[in-house]
């Protein structure tokens, strides 16, 4: 047997028994049922917003005349508007709940991209390696929990010029403040990992440090990184929708769950839905994406369902 084989699991196998628990898991299938719908939503916004080739902000001036309308001082629900839209502006309501289901989920996802890249290669070459790496990989990692993300974040968001790719900017920013945990969680899953039979074989047989690395440690590693990504996709999320509510997030025309709820409060004295609904859009993807996230964690390790 070669030291690529040893360790290397049936794939296909767990592969099955895992879909079939996480299956059996009726709140992780509810949440992996939302989560599908929201992606669906994103996608679909032009097309279900009828607003093709449109703006998302493009202002509907003929709703506004619209009478009899219970939905605030503008146009109310109706098979063209099915949220409504804003008084005085006439923007229709479901389609920047729509369009800002595409920037909350890109830039959420696309941060855990990059906070799990640089957590995984922080994290898993600092548990191998150890000695003096770790150590500084470690006291860095602490400087950077107690560090006031959200401050930086803010400061970043208001001094950088409106002509740079703020929605770019604003990811990576997220995504360099979410790999210190993502790091902890992997060099300690490492820590126990270059301690077992295969990968001390491995070496024994005289694989390299990168063989190891790429072939042994990482494979085992990839159902805690994808059950901790799952669970690190609502914080992103809700960082976005912070910034944006704050007023230096994505600017716009680019719409955003946190702007949109930040905008809500001239029309909430009016009329609550303006509120409910990026709030309720908010809530249900950062709920479905932790409950999708908890059902992955006992699908891939059964032996935690009994400690919940």
């Amino acid at each position: 047997m070669s030291a690529a084989q040893i360790g290397s699991p049936d794939v296909a196998r767990r592969g099955s028994e895992t879909w079939r628990r996480l299956l059996a898991d009726r709140w992780a299938a509810i949440g992996a049922v939302v989560v599908v719908l929201l992606v669906l939503f994103a996608v679909l916004a032009p097309v279900l917003a009828g607003i093709e080739g449109q703006d998302a902000y493009t202002y509907h001036l003929d709703a506004l005349a619209d009478s009899g309308a219970p939905l605030g001082s503008g146009g109310g629900m109706s098979g063209r508007h099915w949220f409504g839209v804003e008084p005085r502006t006439g923007r229709d309501l479901f389609a920047i709940v729509a369009f800002g289901a595409r920037t909350s989920l890109l830039i959420g996802v696309g941060a855990t991209a990059v906070a799990v890249l640089l957590g995984v290669a922080v994290g898993v070459t600092a548990g191998y390696f150890g000695g003096w790496y770790d150590r500084l990989i470690s006291r860095g990692v602490d400087v950077l929990f107690g560090f006031p993300s959200l401050i930086f974040m803010i400061a970043v968001g208001a001094i950088v010029p409106a002509r740079f790719p703020r929605s770019s900017l604003i990811l990576l920013v997220i995504g360099f403040f979410g790999w210190p945990p993502v790091a902890r969680v992997v060099r300690g899953q490492t820590l126990v990992l270059r301690r077992r039979t295969f990968v001390v074989a491995s070496e024994a047989m005289g694989a390299g440090s990168v063989h190891v690395l790429v072939r042994q440690l990482l494979p085992n590693l990839g159902a805690t990184v994808i059950v901790y990504a799952t669970m690190l996709v609502p914080g992103m999320i809700g960082a976005e929708a912070a910034l944006s509510f704050l007023g230096v997030g994505v600017p716009p025309p680019t719409p955003s769950w946190g702007r949109t709820i930040g905008s809500a409060i001239d029309w909430v004295s009016t009329d609550v839905m303006f509120l409910l609904f990026p709030g309720l859009a908010l809530f249900a993807a950062t709920l479905s994406f932790n409950l999708l996230g908890d059902g992955l964690r006992d699908a891939l390790d059964p032996r935690l369902r009994g400690l919940r």
